[in-house]
């Protein structure tokens, strides 16, 4: 028929002939059965979007991404194409060994116009003949792990999905790619150890993207009580941050014998293990615990575990950094006093459990907080380090920063004791040769100098103002009040008649001799005729006091109204050599008593041997899969030779997931160097830190570490 023959026949039925061709279009659209795509295989784009969600230096031979974010899949069929609004595709994505859509551990969905990244959901993005490019999102409170992707009921792929802090839908939101740089992607660190008043930073090698680490902190969460008792459960609750950073906090210390990653020793020899401070990251603890069936490994101690905790919780994306809180409560009555007992002679009653330690290291992860009243979101404080129980397991935490700060003991997890861990009160009593007891004035604060690396930096930032208001401010007092810290609260500012401190000499380090002072002061308008006991003790860095280095005992020391003196305490290497610990610190105490009043004055100060500087130098043109040296240069202080010496360098991106370790052959006699050349090859371009350690029979472990921008 001709087309005005056409056009003449449609006239009768009232439609235009392009209106009928969009009725027969809409009626064909009605009745049309939509066709599954004919998939031959799939391509998971591991490089792109491993490189998209922040994953690429976990390796490109997987997919790794992270929820709430759109993920690609280049899918290549057998015959046809893609039809917009006809073609159909029926995907799973199920996580754990019991998949349930109720728990989330299950998710159903098909083909939307568009992601929606509020839910799992999936788009064609590109269509192009034999090739569908398939957008896929996972929901932002999807549970992490490791998941199953099936389409139409046969083609699967599996990949890992992670919290994604760089979503603001996820509840581990940051949004400052400077703080994400530092807290999930730096895989190198500083904690600080030493003493309040001489905070001494310790390079760290977090290592989470190494080879085999995300598959151990996987593991970790699959080997935990809770999951071995009911897996679907427990998979179901890894959505939840809080839940996966209390599970951490359990796991990575070994008390309750739950194949933990870490078994505790404060002892003086760590038979059947090694030293904590021979660790200089976490990468060799993990793969040690995953290789050997989940045996826990010996040993740790706080800064280790936070370490630890640390690597696992920046893997499995979660912002986290280590902090240090210096004279740090560990409280284990909960009534925010540690009181110690000592004698005339100044000697500690070491029975008791409540303990100062000289520092105590512990996590902070980045999280909401939707449990908990608004404005508790942020920095959570959870403590790995087994040292009380709660809800019957080994863990501490998280408990919102602000909650301590507010004195809110209530809320979860633990703010009670984390709450004595920076504000319990030191309360020293002396018992008198006669049984009667005093109370002594002491200035020590507990909770000092609380410490963390800075952002982008190498410098310590205090963040104490994070957990406390200004000592003596109204709001402080006001905490005091919600937190009933009743011993705080009476406490009155002290104006003692008589005065004690304690002054060091310049130039202490380990190997020589030195002088410490003791200046005792009579602020009063009398002659004054005292006791003095001045002495000096080898201390471990949580507070169990040793063997005795030095001791003054003076009879009759006489004041004058006003008057001062100053009294000197030798310290020879001789006497502290044998008895000092890995920690480098010796406790110097001075107590003085009024014969006449009996009021007792005391002071106590730890001080921190100095170890050598080890002197690093890199040899080369420092280059991405280019040899390089490090020149390692140590001299001995000691005024005896050391032997069994070695030098061992480890570096994210510079050591290959390895330590590398150099044996010096003969001993170093005193002032003598010991020198080596270690040569690796860094395999990333960027900014690296290599962590050196030099170990000796009589210096033990010297830790010391070197900034080197790699280039590509």
């Amino acid at each position: 028929m001709s087309t005005p023959n056409k056009a003449k026949a449609l006239s009768y039925t009232g439609l235009s002939f392009s209106g009928l061709c969009e009725w027969y279009t809409g009626l064909k659209s009605v009745f049309c059965v939509h066709s599954a795509l004919d998939i031959s295989t799939g391509d998971l784009a591991c490089q792109f979007n491993n490189t998209d969600h922040h994953t690429e230096l976990n390796g490109m031979d997987r997919l790794i991404v992270r929820r709430g974010q759109a993920f690609t899949i280049n899918l290549y069929l057998n015959s046809g194409s893609y039809q917009p609004g006809y073609s159909q595709l029926h995907i799973t994505a199920e996580t754990g060994p019991q998949p349930e859509e109720q728990y989330g551990t299950r998710a159903v969905f098909g083909l939307s116009d568009k992601i929606d990244e509020t839910c799992w959901s999936a788009a064609v993005s590109s269509p192009s003949g034999d090739t569908v490019c398939l957008s896929v999102c996972a929901a932002p409170d999807a549970p992490i792990g490791r998941y199953i992707l099936t389409l139409d009921g046969r083609i699967q792929f599996d990949f890992i999905l992670l919290f994604n802090p760089w979503c603001p839908r996820d509840v581990v939101y940051m949004d400052s790619e400077e703080k994400l740089a530092e807290y999930v992607l730096a895989q190198d660190g500083i904690i600080f150890r030493g003493d309040a008043k001489y905070p001494v930073p310790l390079a760290w090698y977090f290592g989470q993207f190494e080879e085999g680490i995300l598959d151990a902190c996987l593991r970790i969460l699959d080997m935990n009580p809770k999951h071995r008792r009911n897996p679907g459960k427990d998979c179901s609750g890894r959505r939840n941050v809080i839940y996966v950073t209390r599970v951490l906090s359990a796991m990575i210390n070994s008390n309750d014998r739950d194949y933990g990653v870490l078994e505790g020793c404060w002892k003086d020899t760590f038979d059947g293990g090694v030293s904590p401070m021979s660790w200089r990251g976490s990468v060799q603890i993990l793969r040690t615990w995953s290789s050997t069936s989940c045996l826990p490994v010996r040993y740790g101690q706080c800064w280790v575990f936070a370490a630890v905790a640390c690597t696992v919780s920046r893997a499995l994306g979660i912002p986290c950094r280590v902090v240090t809180n210096f004279y740090s409560a560990h409280d284990t009555n909960s009534n925010l006093v540690i009181e110690r007992y000592l004698n005339e002679k100044g000697e500690i009653d070491s029975s008791t459990r409540d303990m100062i330690w000289n520092y105590h290291c512990w996590v902070e992860s980045w999280m909401m907080r939707p449990d908990l009243p608004l404005g508790f979101d942020g920095w959570q404080a959870s403590d790995p380090t087994p040292q009380e129980k709660s809800e019957g397991v080994f863990c501490c935490g998280p408990v919102p920063l602000r909650a301590i700060k507010e004195g809110e003991l209530t809320f979860k997890y633990d703010a009670a004791f984390v709450f004595a861990e920076v504000n319990a009160d030191l309360v020293h009593i002396l018992k008198y040769n006669d049984g009667s007891t005093r109370k002594i004035v002491n200035e020590q604060k507990v909770g000092q100098k609380i410490s963390t690396k800075s952002v982008g930096r190498d410098e310590r930032e205090d963040i104490t103002h994070l957990y406390k208001y200004p000592e003596g401010s109204v709001e402080e007092r006001q905490v005091f009040k919600k937190a009933n810290h009743q011993s705080k609260l009476q406490q009155q500012q002290a104006n003692p008649g008589l005065q004690i401190t304690i002054k060091l000499s310049t130039g202490i380090r380990k190997g020589c001799d030195f002088d410490v002072f003791a200046i005792v002061t009579n602020n009063t308008e009398e002659d004054k005729k005292c006791h003095l006991v001045f002495a000096s003790r080898a201390v471990s860095y949580n507070g169990v006091i040793g063997r005795e280095c030095s001791f003054k005992d003076l009879l009759n020391v006489e004041l004058a109204p006003g008057g001062e003196r100053k009294v000197p305490l030798r310290l020879n290497y001789s006497q502290y050599c044998s008895i000092l610990t890995e920690d480098n610190l010796i406790r110097l105490g001075a107590l003085l008593i009024d014969y006449r009043t009996k009021e007792a004055v005391m002071a106590m100060r730890d001080i921190v041997l100095d170890d050598p500087e080890i002197k690093i130098r890199i040899l080369g043109e420092p280059k991405e899969k280019r040899k390089l040296a490090a020149e390692l240069t140590l001299q001995n202080p000691l005024p005896e030779p050391l032997k069994a010496c070695c030098f061992t360098i480890e570096g994210a991106n510079l050591t290959g997931g390895s330590s590398i370790t150099e044996k010096l052959e003969s001993p170093i006699e005193p002032g003598q160097k010991a020198k080596v050349k270690i040569y690796f090859t860094p395999t990333q371009s960027g900014l690296c830190k290599l962590v050196v350690d030099f170990d000796s029979d009589k210096l033990g472990h010297v830790r010391g570490y070197k900034n080197v921008i790699i280039g590509k």
